[in-house]
């Protein structure tokens, strides 16, 4: 009889833990899942950068350090690996790009080209898919993190090696605004 008992208490203990390891195994594939949305998303951003940047430069010949600007930040955002590495470039790519669009404020026959247009709205669909991502990983990631660090799970966590993941944030206040994409 003691010993059904004790089987039984064993049986529920691997259980148990075969539920929580198989829980923070599932939240680190939807992180790493999420992480690949976002670089998804961002190839086709710097995809359509260069595109704009040539429709604009074929109007606005003389702002060449606008454009030199989005091509040193566009390339630091596409060599970044980690979370905060391509916040931080991707905030300056942002910022860059606004600085394109203003330029091309001061050119009515540009804000008028057809192509310009597509393009810019474009960028602006993909700039709310980046924030849709960039909302789900982090969501993904809150959800991993808590559980790394919550008990029991953080002993299992801590066994088999799970690490807590960096969010995807602005950390400039002024990165916060939103593109102004006008048309």
């Amino acid at each position: 009889m003691f010993g059904i008992i004790f089987l039984v208490i064993l049986v529920v203990i691997a259980v148990v833990l075969i539920g929580m390891y198989n829980s923070l195994v599932q939240l680190r594939v939807r992180t790493d899942s999420a992480w690949s949305d976002i670089d998804v998303q961002l190839k086709r951003r710097h995809d359509l950068i260069p595109n704009l940047v040539e429709t604009v430069k074929g109007y606005a010949t003389h702002e060449k350090g606008t454009f030199e600007n989005i091509a040193k930040f566009r390339s630091q955002a596409m060599q970044a690996t980690t979370p905060e590495g391509k916040a931080v470039a991707e905030n300056q790519l942002t910022g860059a790009l606004k600085s394109l669009f203003a330029v091309a404020e001061n050119y009515p026959e540009l804000k008028a080209s057809e192509e310009f247009t597509q393009l810019q709205g474009s960028l602006s669909q993909t700039e709310d898919s980046i924030q849709n991502s960039r909302r789900y990983y982090n969501a993904v990631v809150r959800d991993l993190n808590t559980k790394i660090q919550s008990f029991p799970t953080n002993i299992l966590a801590g066994m088999f090696n799970f690490q807590a993941r960096q969010f995807f944030e602005t950390t400039d206040a002024a990165d916060r605004e939103p593109v102004a994409v006008k048309f």
